[in-house]
């Protein structure tokens, strides 16, 4: 087994990948407690110095997996990401690049790409981006129907929040959400006492149908993601260790002495 072959093993060894994520969690809260002045004049020498011990381990650790898989590193967009979020943290935190210092922060996201869980999660929201903008299509046109019927039926009460069509699609999106919309449908009852059958069915379609909508798409693409077979690149890298592996065997075949042998 050549070098690059141990420092493989090394690096895609779940050990050093544990160690990777107390780090990427220790950041995280290092960073966090950064955003306290009383912490930082404290503590502030100490902040530093774990701030730049976590990024000399990634550092390590990103050259090590780049001599380990070559080429092939940049093949997996996780990868890529680890690589990103590492060299923002490189740029320098002085002058006009001083906005660099709050990305810091980006390093904990590099815990959704150590953990195998949290990665298959990530790639279903990407999946799931094509059916959601659909759904977001017709929830825009359902709140652009809802507001004009809306102007319609309640511009003569002289409520404010249904006086033109920006108030009254601001005013439909927060009912979307669930906010407050009672109380908006009992002010308009005091002049309009059918005025709730207009918010009840509005509530049933855009609220219950449309965020059920939403999340069935998102859990399509998760279950299609569990059901995925691997990657061809995770398959390529096992059919060359497996080949390496013959070829170290029937070497030490051809080693072996004949006697040996039986």
């Amino acid at each position: 087994m050549g070098l690059r072959d141990r420092v493989r093993d090394v690096v895609d060894g779940r050990r050093l990948q544990r160690v990777v994520i107390a780090v990427i969690v220790v950041n995280a809260v290092t960073l966090g407690c950064e955003t306290s002045t009383a912490l930082v004049a404290s503590y502030g020498g100490v902040f530093d110095v774990l701030d730049r011990t976590a990024l000399a381990i990634f550092v390590l650790e990103l050259v090590a997996r780049l001599y380990a898989h070559g080429p092939r590193f940049f093949r997996d967009p996780w990868n890529v990401f680890d690589f990103v979020v590492v060299g923002v943290a490189l740029l320098p935190a002085a002058g006009p690049l001083s906005v660099v210092r709050a990305l810091r922060i980006l390093r904990a996201l590099r815990l959704v790409a150590m953990v195998p869980s949290m990665r298959r999660v990530v790639t279903a929201l990407v999946k799931s981006v094509p059916g959601l903008l659909s759904l977001s299509g017709l929830l825009v046109l359902m709140l652009y129907v809802g507001s004009v019927v809306a102007i319609n039926l309640f511009r003569g009460s002289g409520d404010p929040r249904f006086g033109d069509l920006g108030a009254t699609l601001l005013t439909l999106f927060q009912l979307t959400t669930g906010d407050g919309w009672s109380d908006v449908m009992r002010d308009l009852m005091a002049t309009q006492p059918l005025a709730w059958i207009f918010f009840v069915v509005y509530l049933l379609v855009g609220t219950f149908t449309m965020l059920n909508l939403f999340i069935a798409v998102v859990c399509s693409a998760m279950e299609s993601e569990d059901a995925a077979p691997a990657p061809s690149g995770a398959t390529d890298d096992r059919l060359l260790d497996e080949i390496k592996a013959l070829r170290e065997e029937v070497r030490a075949l051809r080693l072996e002495p004949v006697g040996d042998r039986r």
